[in-house]
């Protein structure tokens, strides 16, 4: 990604925030911070920005509130930046509609990983036709899958999450939001049978299920599918 983006940064920790902006600063992009939640939303409407990286403790509003005032009118991505380290935070970030989250302390190298992919997607506002990554493809035209060449024949559920992993490729798909899409929002909050569809699809796509090159875990959270390289 050599565009240069511009970057609102939601941080009220003055040091955090001077390192996280020198270092984009540094890279090109031009940065505008915000040090509480409420300064966060109003510049999120005037300066316009391609990407927001959000801290959730903040000294005013908490980060999921800003988060799910942004994402009423607007769909920029937000990359969480907390020191929030339980499950549940992360859960409740990216089910809200956060693109990403990374965990206090970080580095920038990871940083920088996670906006390329971020801005990656944004610019790609619809699903590319084909995925392509290794030795797996996706022709979601012609609903057609295949490995090393050789078509792979998936149930239509299994189908169906495969394909949504995909259109989101480097992006982590909570339990709960893979649920709802697939089985309505009403299904039980027992997650068994989206694990049992999500070992049947390694299955039939990972070399080693127990290693997987394609679809990924994210423990506690849900999954993240290897990214599209035709992005």
């Amino acid at each position: 990604m050599t565009t240069k983006i511009k970057v609102l940064l939601i941080e009220d920790d003055k040091s955090i925030s001077t390192f996280v902006a020198t270092a984009l600063d540094s890279n090109g992009h031009k940065v505008t911070t915000a040090a509480s939640g409420k300064e966060g939303i109003s510049l999120a409407a005037s300066f316009c920005p391609d990407i927001i990286l959000l801290d959730l403790g903040l000294p005013d509003i908490d980060g999921i509130e800003v988060l799910r005032q942004i994402r009423s009118w607007n769909n920029v991505p937000v990359i969480i930046i907390s020191a929030r380290s339980k499950e549940q935070d992360k859960v409740t970030a990216l089910d809200m509609g956060a693109d990403d989250y990374i965990t206090k302390p970080f580095g920038i190298s990871e940083l920088m990983a996670r906006i390329r992919t971020s801005m990656r997607h944004s610019y790609s506002r619809t699903p590319d036709r084909i995925y392509k990554a290794k030795e797996l493809e996706i022709n979601f035209e012609k609903r057609l899958i295949r490995l090393e060449g050789k078509e792979v024949h998936l149930t239509q559920i299994e189908y169906q999450l495969l394909t949504m992993l995909a259109e989101n490729s480097g992006r982590v798909l909570t339990y709960s939001y893979l649920m709802s899409a697939i089985w309505g929002p009403y299904i039980d909050s027992n997650n068994q049978i989206l694990r049992v569809n999500m070992a049947n699809i390694r299955r039939k796509i990972e070399q080693n299920p127990a290693q997987p090159q394609y679809v990924f875990t994210e423990i506690g959270i849900g999954y993240r599918m290897l990214e599209n390289e035709n992005i």
